[in-house]
């Protein structure tokens, strides 16, 4: 199963031997993407069938000292395994990223997930952004619980979320599994945020009990908004609301418009896989090796990095099926508008698009909070 799965994308490469193969058929990753439940002593294993492993990390999320699983790889490039004396932690989600070179030289990505076992009767809430982050000013505090919430005040009460300078940070829950916390507007550049997870002993539920106390610091680097004119085929990207570039850009064609509304950058990928098929758009695109990615929705809407259209579609033409593409090379290796744009990007950033035919995007897809008014967020709170 893809995880990197998208819109926006277009043709197949040309002049090479064939069509290249989804990446889950050329990186195999075991834990299986999205498994639950996963014991403490499962064994981890990336490998490749042919070509070669380039790269493997597996992070835990949350990781203070965001460490990667110490692991090796075999002397043929096949297979990356942890060393002997690494182990996964009970009740934590790991990430899997993977980068394999195939036969004929051509990059390909894949980026898994899983979560280890929780002990009977506990429940964990998985958070973004991580310990020590440095983000844009955008961000927005998230929880994922591994079980459904009954008693959310008590949650959300044992959840405090504060900053210097200060400010008014509030909950808002997107049903029964999920928590996000952020101030009526976005962070002031400079802010030192904390929050403060104290859920040991809270019951959430009959018969489950929290099992988190740890506390977690991040920092706000700038204020970084990109205004995507759809209509206009620009993006203008304001630091600190000084006019930082204005680029042409190619959006959501008419017949798959891109999200209107103010969207969050949730992660980075110097490349990544696009596939039409896991987003609804059937066999239409698989794009292995998308350059300079910017993941905006938890749908499938990212700002990428596009090769495969001509130059003078970018501030032309919207071709894409909804994502928003900057002209790009492939391999990603020289400047260009794309790389220009990722090389000053951060989590936490804010991408707002206008002029679009589509609806807002959702507030609970990706961090899309931003879109609602400030009395219709504190309207979410367990506490009010």
């Amino acid at each position: 199963m893809t995880v990197a799965a998208l819109a926006g994308c277009g043709v197949p490469e040309i002049g090479l031997p064939g069509p290249p193969l989804p990446p889950e058929q050329v990186i195999q990753v075991a834990p299986l993407h999205g498994a639950r439940e996963v014991r403490a002593s499962a064994p981890v294993v990336v490998s490749v069938a042919d070509g070669r492993l380039e790269r493997v990390r597996v992070v835990r999320a949350g990781d203070v000292r965001r460490r990667p699983l110490a692991g090796r790889m075999s002397a043929d490039g096949l297979r990356w395994r942890p060393v002997d004396d690494a182990v996964l932690e009970v009740a934590s989600k790991y990430r899997v990223d993977a980068v394999a070179i195939d036969r004929h030289g051509r990059r390909i990505a894949r980026h898994t997930s899983f979560t280890t076992v929780v002990p009977e009767h506990r429940f964990i809430g998985f958070f973004r952004p991580e310990h020590g982050a440095v983000v844009g000013a955008g961000m927005i505090v998230s929880f994922d619980f591994d079980r459904a919430i009954a008693d959310r005040a008590a949650v959300e009460r044992a959840i405090r979320v504060t900053a210097r300078p200060p400010v008014k940070v509030v909950g808002h829950w997107f049903g029964d599994r999920r928590v996000d916390f952020r101030p009526r507007t976005y962070w002031k550049p400079g802010t030192e945020v904390v929050v403060r997870i104290r859920l040991r002993g809270v019951k959430a539920a009959p018969g489950a009990y929290g099992i988190q106390h740890r506390t977690v610091r991040f920092t706000v680097a700038r204020r970084q908004v990109s205004i995507v004119d759809a209509a206009a085929y620009t993006m203008t990207v304001y630091r600190d609301h000084r006019v930082l570039a204005t680029l042409p850009v190619t959006a959501g064609a008419p017949h798959t418009p891109t999200y209107n509304g103010k969207m969050v950058v949730m992660a980075r990928h110097e490349v990544t896989r696009m596939d039409g098929a896991t987003v609804g758009f059937g066999a239409e695109y698989d794009i292995p090796d998308v350059p300079h990615a910017l993941r905006l929705t938890t749908s499938g809407t990212f700002l990428h990095g596009n090769y495969w259209a001509p130059r003078r579609t970018f501030g032309s033409v919207n071709t894409s099926h909804g994502c928003i593409g900057l002209y790009d090379a492939q391999g990603g290796g020289v400047p260009t508008p794309a790389r220009w744009f990722f090389d000053n990007s951060l989590v936490g950033d804010v991408v707002q698009v206008v002029n679009s035919t589509d609806r807002t995007v959702a507030p609970h897809n990706g961090l899309g909070g931003w879109n609602l008014s400030w009395a219709q967020w504190q309207a979410g709170s367990a506490l009010r």
